[in-house]
This record gives structure tokens, C-alpha cells and sequence, in this order.
């Protein structure tokens, strides 16, 4: 289903008076589905989900990936002031939504997570994507000292976001760089991270207040999830190990984990195909 950017974007102007920008597609009365964008500079619903969302809409679904505030087209705001829980309440209260599937990577996997313990009664199933869950006990598997070799880029890219920083960005996330790392990706990415000085400014600031996102969920509060979950997560991933992911397999009563060899970061776009089935199928028979 070709479906482009400009045709898909929508703004929003929420009760709080923050304007979201947003991705749609689908038919209005379809089951809803909302996408999750992760924190990196340059991330927006289009870049992370433009290869997901026209073909999980022809399944039958309504597909919405919003640019949260701080992101992309959306206003600019302050680290310490953010509630990406509280944005999306009002999101999905102001598209008259009750319930949706929430579907997210990286920081957006952290949102949907804790939107799951905060407010059960209000999604339908959630999948993610290399979930972060904020700071936690020391790794299992690697190095316990501080952020990842990853996540080290990442703030890099936002204090500088030049096309050189961006390529080392894009070669982090994903496991295939000769494909994914290219000279226009790269530049592209350093565009639209540069549009939004703001944005950058605010990360950069932000990092004393526990960027990208301050209020962390409730670890303890995970294992009440009932919501049917499915957790996807790349073998390769550099920024976030998979071991995340077991401990919420361990400790989401209703889940089921997919761990995807040659696969970085960003699931959704490295196996673009296979994440689209996998997601429609659980949605579909879960």
C-alpha cells in the first residue's frame, strides 16, 4: 500500500496546548493501532514506521504514529516536563479513542510499557521493539557501567548532528550497515535532526533530568500486565541488549518473544516484511 508523508500528516492541537504532529492510515472505524517512535535525533513516527504503516493499515487496521512532543514536527518541550503517558491519554482522548494496540520502539516501547500499568483498560495488545525500561540492575550479559556503546552515540548525534555522526548513528542501530547506512540516509537524518534545533537543545539540556524521558515505570507494577504482549527484539542490538526483553518475557504473564538474528536496533525497519506480518498476525489472533 504506497502511502506517502505528506497525504498521511495530520496535526493535533491537545488539550495540555502542546500541537502533535501525526501519521495516519487505515479507515477511521478499523481496530487502532498506535506506533512509538524511539529518542534518537531525526526520529519521527514517519522515519522509524514508514515502512509499516501503509501495509499494517491494508491488513485492516487504523495506524497512527504520532511525533511525540520534543520529536519531529511536534512543539518542543523541556525534558522535566515531559509525560509521554499523559500525551498519549490525551492523544487517544482526542481522537475520541478508548482503546488502542500500542506498538513501540525503544523509548516508545518504555511508553507503551508503562502506559500498560498505568491504564489497562485503555490498550488492547502491546509489542515492542528493543524496549528501554530507564536504569536498572547491572547487565547480565555486558558491561554494567554506564550507558551502552549505543546510547553513547545517540547523545553524540545530539550534540553534534552532522552527517558524519548520524552515519555512525545509522550504523549502530542496525546490524546490515552497507544497506541501512547510506550517504542519503545519513544526510537526511542530519536534516531533519538540524530543522529542530530546539529539540536538539532541549536533549542536550535535558540529560541532567534523565533524557529522553524523566519518569521511568514502575518495574514492580510490570508483572500485573495482562494485556496479550509480544516482544520483539534484535539479537545485534547494541543499544539496548535483549536481555530486556527476557526479563519482561519472565515477567509479562501474557507474552511471547521473538528474537530476531542479523537485526540491530530497529526491527521494524532492517526486517521491515517480517516484523508487518508478525505484528498483523498477533493483532490479528491474539
Amino acid at each position: 500500500m504506497a502511502l506517502s508523508k505528506e497525504s498521511a500528516s495530520h496535526d493535533l492541537a491537545l488539550p495540555s496546548g502542546l500541537r502533535l504532529r501525526y501519521y495516519e492510515a487505515g479507515e477511521a472505524g478499523a481496530p487502532p493501532v498506535v506506533l512509538l517512535h524511539g529518542s534518537g535525533p531525526g526520529a519521527t513516527g514517519w522515519s522509524n514506521f514508514s515502512g509499516n504503516i501503509g501495509e499494517i493499515a491494508a491488513a485492516g487496521f487504523r495506524v497512527l504514529a504520532p511525533d511525540m512532543p520534543g520529536w519531529g514536527d511536534s512543539d518542543a518541550q523541556a525534558t522535566e516536563e515531559m509525560d509521554h503517558d499523559a500525551t498519549l491519554v490525551e492523544f487517544l482522548d482526542a481522537l475520541g479513542l478508548e482503546k488502542a494496540a500500542l506498538v513501540g520502539n525503544s523509548m516508545g516501547g518504555h511508553t507503551a510499557v508503562r502506559f500498560a500499568t498505568l491504564h489497562p483498560g485503555r490498550l488492547t495488545h502491546l509489542v515492542t521493539m528493543g524496549a528501554s525500561l530507564g536504569r536498572g540492575p547491572a547487565s547480565l550479559f555486558g558491561p554494567g557501567d554506564g550507558p551502552s556503546e549505543g546510547l553513547k552515540v545517540i547523545v553524540r548525534a545530539y550534540r553534534d548532528a552532522s552527517p558524519e555522526n548520524m552515519r555512525a548513528l545509522v550504523e549502530i542501530m542496525t546490524y546490515d550497515k552497507e544497506r541501512f547506512a547510506t550517504p542519503e540516509l545519513t544526510r537526511a537524518r542530519s536534516e531533519a535532526a538540524l530543522a529542530r534545533p530546539d529539540h536538539l537543545k532541549n536533549y542536550v539540556q535535558g540529560l541532567a533530568h534523565g533524557a529522553p524521558i524523566p519518569v521511568k515505570v514502575d518495574r514492580d507494577k510490570i508483572p500485573g500486565i495482562q494485556a496479550p504482549t509480544l516482544l520483539i527484539h534484535g539479537k545485534d542490538d547494541r543499544v539496548l541488549h535483549y536481555e530486556t526483553s527476557l526479563w519482561l518475557l519472565a515477567n509479562i504473564p501474557d507474552s511471547r518473544l521473538v528474537l530476531l538474528n542479523r537485526c540491530g536496533h530497529w526491527a521494524m525497519i532492517e526486517h521491515a516484511a517480517e516484523f508487518n506480518r508478525l505484528v498483523i498476525d498477533f493483532l490479528t489472533h491474539n
